[in-house]
């Protein structure tokens, strides 16, 4: 298949540039997969599609300050976005501007010096006058939300980018279906029935590299960190033998949970499950531990609108979109959101 099968027009007014008034004051759009059915619902009324013994699985992760502006010898701006690593020094950047080894940045009275440029848009930093790179963004730098919302980040950004159960610091971009999800909405669940688990995926560098492919074949997934406690796995076998749902919230649940896979399915001890997810899923995959998917409206020719095109069938999704879009659906990270079941 190629990359531009997943193209589509997407109205710049249809992108929702801040959060709602009131976080989960938003749309849901339900479809199902097997028939390509739609039903328009409101996101608090999530219960009414969730049944009793359903599992919902939350990614606790927690997005760290990672966007931080310095400037050149010669005067020009440069944008650095940290990258999370999970063993050895933080420092590596993705950079919008021109760079070369050697290079000499002044961000907040400190100066960084550029060691490497690692490929991609990357660069490998140290930084005089402060402890270490990862502690320089964390005291001066910027909420990291995306570039498509063509705005700096704002005071509503540190606390709406961030899910009202993010815990681990370690993601370089919010999960960002999990932004609607309040604590009420959670209790409603829990007393209707549905059992909450979590599990951390600190989203990385593949959120912000394209696809410069032709086909997703071709495609290379970047690594992404997740963790999943022994109870999560245990209350996934559970729901499994009373025939509940396993229903992600997420693509990087998702993600998190197939690439897992086969050792959730032996799984017996008792320490969580470690890994750095590569999985590139796309149409043709065949799904292995969730049920349902609790999602966002994704970008055109992105990875995540191909692994929701895998799950919901590319023509049921395609037509879902459509639907969405004349209906004055709002888009991405602080819009609507849709349940597929």
């Amino acid at each position: 298949m190629k990359v531009s099968d997943f193209d589509y027009s997407l109205p710049e007014e249809r992108i929702a540039k801040y959060p709602p008034d009131n976080r989960g004051a938003t749309r849901l759009l339900v479809l199902n997969r097997h028939t390509g059915s739609v039903q328009h619902a409101r996101y608090s009324n999530l219960e009414a599609f969730l049944g009793h013994g359903d599992l919902l699985v939350i990614n606790t992760t927690k997005v760290v300050r990672a966007r931080l502006f310095a400037v050149k010898q010669t005067g020009a701006a440069i944008e650095l976005m940290l990258l999370e690593k999970h063993e050895g020094p933080q420092n590596l950047a993705l950079y919008r501007g021109r760079l070369k080894q050697g290079d000499r940045l002044l961000a907040h009275g400190h100066e960084l010096i550029v060691e490497e440029l690692a490929g991609q848009g990357v660069a490998r930093l140290s930084v005089e006058g402060i402890e270490s790179v990862h502690a320089l963004f964390q005291n001066y730098a910027e909420v990291p939300i995306p570039p498509y919302l063509k705005r700096d980040a704002e005071a509503v950004d540190r606390e709406r980018y961030q899910t009202v159960f993010a815990e681990h610091p370690g993601s370089v971009a919010a999960p960002t279906a999990s932004l609607n999800m309040t604590p009420e909405l959670l209790l409603k669940l829990e007393k209707g029935g549905v059992a909450t688990a979590g599990m951390t995926l600190h989203v990385g560098l593949g959120t912000f590299l394209p696809i410069r492919t032709e086909t997703m074949e071709e495609h290379v997934m970047h690594r992404e960190f997740y963790s999943i406690p022994a109870r999560t796995i245990e209350q996934i076998h559970e729901t499994r033998r009373s025939g509940g749902r396993v229903v992600a919230l997420g693509t990087t649940v998702t993600r998190a949970l197939e690439h897992a896979a086969t050792r959730i399915s032996a799984f017996s001890g008792s320490d969580p499950l470690v890994g750095e997810a590569d999985i590139f899923i796309h149409p043709g995959y065949s799904f292995q531990t969730i049920d349902a998917l609790l999602t966002n409206f994704h970008a055109p020719r992105s990875t995540v609108l191909m692994l929701t095109a895998a799950f919901a069938g590319a023509d049921h999704l395609r037509a879902a979109y459509r639907e969405a879009v004349e209906k004055r659906y709002d888009f991405l990270s602080y819009g609507d959101s849709m349940l597929i079941s």
